[in-house]
């Protein structure tokens, strides 16, 4: 599949989520058996760990075809990067959709600031970028697809192996953003 080929599956796989027709195909042990040989997922999603964000169903996609990736923020951190890096560089996949979320409690946290401990600090720290590039007053929501649209940017800043892959036009970066009320996926480019 090509890029754009992709990208409407992704739409319309988020379609059947948001009207509630998911197919459910690729889920079962025959999908299982065949995937024991290796996987070649078509996209990569970097997502936030948030448990209201399930990209596997948010595109109604079966076992092996996305590389999913979460963490808090759906941040560009080192851990992060290599695991994109890796389905970049040995499964093939040629779509990297960077996706935030309405509500994202990180980048809530990320706005209130204070100290949250060591370890939350520094997440909160990859959200700053987005607080910093947006308005005075702008809603968690607007800051939350900021911080998706300067993550792709840190993704090809960061990373030399998706950098070459872009610049070769084997991968394309999207930044995204799901609607936690409806399921919607927005895509942002």
């Amino acid at each position: 599949m090509n890029t754009q080929e992709i990208l409407q599956r992704l739409k319309d796989g988020n379609a059947r989520f948001v009207a509630d027709h998911l197919d459910g195909k690729l889920q079962d042990s025959k999908r299982r058996d065949v995937l024991t040989s290796g996987q070649e997922p078509y996209a990569i999603v970097l997502s936030c760990a948030d448990s209201r964000v399930v990209p596997e169903l948010a595109f109604d996609t079966g076992l092996g075809e996305l590389f999913v990736v979460r963490v808090a923020g759906n941040i560009a951190n080192p851990s992060s990067i290599a695991s994109i890096e890796y389905a970049v560089a040995h499964c093939g996949s040629s779509v990297i959709v960077v996706m935030g979320h309405q509500s994202c409690g990180a980048v809530t946290a990320a706005i209130a600031g204070g100290d949250n401990g060591y370890n939350i600090n520094q997440l909160l720290a990859f959200i700053a970028p987005a607080i910093a590039a947006s308005d005075e007053g702008a809603s968690v929501n607007d800051i939350v697809k900021t911080n998706a649209i300067l993550t792709v940017k840190s993704l090809m800043d960061q990373s030399q192996i998706i950098r070459d892959a872009v610049t070769n036009e084997t991968v394309t970066v999207i930044p995204a953003y799901y609607n936690l009320d409806s399921g919607k996926v927005d895509f942002l480019a």
